[in-house]
């Protein structure tokens, strides 16, 4: 699974031979008006059915173990299903994540016939009327919900997302809580990316470095004292509250171009979706060649300490926090990451 090789001609260095993942946004078109969505400024270009099944199989040659659908909302597509069979026949894990609004039973029935394992509903509060203002669309609370139920019935495994930011930071309890009533076995606390619309809305939505610590504190002693459910955290940012491992995987510091890649809608290659630096094409180039010699993807892998990340002692593990947000903000990725709390 893994090997020596060079990375973008730079020395060598220990990565794994293709992305465990690829983020697969397979549309940008959404019934839903997020206040953060990162998606929204993307064009309306589509790969068709067959160039999809096509490059599902190109990465599931390269070694690529699984995908995650997104979008947009992916259940607009009317050959979703058929796209995920075809990742499922080329051996690969599939998963999506989903506003919910479109899941009802015969729908979710549908999924797992065709080879879903996984669904994420994403659920920003336990209060219905503070998600449908956050999502823009009255009765996506409770929708969201029923999907949730939809989904456990038809065999398919649920998790919850869960964007923190301003209007739901402080809940973490009520947020475990709700998730564990309805059934889902995991919830993700997806940090605020400062992306698209979030970086619009940033001073509406987005927390204080302060915030921030308060925030993963809590969090972490939900998870550390036995929650009943998965917790999962996305921010190599809490390295310095103890948790080591870039937010507890198996890289330090940012996933991205590590563990995972981002293919957009019309199939141009990013490090993320929330980094929209495109390196490459699906269709047009080879992946496993972007994988090794991408030089913005070495670039990620080889950052550099600046300003307080050069003295700071968790240095080591969160690599300078979230490279796409330190990107957004301050237009560099080994910049301090902007919701870093220490000094």
């Amino acid at each position: 699974m893994s090997e020596e090789v060079k990375v973008g001609g730079g020395a060598p260095a220990w990565i794994i031979k293709a992305p465990l993942t690829i983020n697969w946004a397979l549309n940008n078109s959404c019934n839903f008006k997020c206040k953060h969505c990162y998606s929204r400024v993307d064009g309306n270009d589509e790969l068709d059915l067959e160039s999809l099944c096509a490059a599902m199989a190109k990465v599931a040659d390269m070694g690529v173990l699984a995908v995650n659908f997104g979008g947009g909302e992916p259940l607009l597509r009317s050959d979703l299903k058929e796209v995920a069979a075809c990742a499922a026949q080329s051996g690969l894990q599939v998963s999506m994540n989903s506003n919910g609004y479109l899941i009802d039973r015969e729908t979710a029935v549908a999924l797992k016939t065709a080879g879903f394992a996984k669904i994420g509903i994403s659920i920003d509060s336990h209060v219905s009327e503070r998600h449908d203002s956050f999502r823009g669309v009255p009765g996506s609370h409770e929708r969201a919900c029923a999907a949730l139920g939809h989904l456990a019935d038809a065999g398919i495994r649920t998790s919850i997302s869960t964007v923190i930011c301003k209007i739901n930071h402080m809940d973490v309890d009520d947020l475990i809580s709700f998730a564990r009533v309805h059934g889902a076995q995991q919830i993700n606390f997806h940090n605020f990316k400062c992306s698209g619309l979030g970086m619009a809305n940033r001073d509406e939505l987005d927390l204080s470095p302060q915030e921030w610590r308060v925030f993963y504190r809590k969090a972490l002693a939900a998870k550390e004292n036995g929650a009943g459910i998965d917790i999962s955290f996305d921010d190599p940012i809490i390295a310095s509250l103890g948790l080591k491992g870039g937010a507890g995987s198996i890289v330090k510091g940012s996933v991205c171009g590590k563990l995972s890649l981002n293919i957009k809608s019309n199939g141009d290659i990013t490090p993320c979706g929330f980094i929209p630096i495109v390196i490459g094409n699906i269709v047009r180039d080879d992946l496993a060649v972007i994988w090794r010699e991408s030089q913005v993807l070495d670039r990620l892998r080889h950052k550099e300490p600046t300003g307080k990340c050069a003295s700071c002692s968790s240095y080591d593990e969160c690599l300078g926090g979230c490279s796409a947000r330190a990107l957004a903000v301050t237009g560099d990725f080994n910049n301090p990451d902007p919701h870093c709390w220490e000094e």
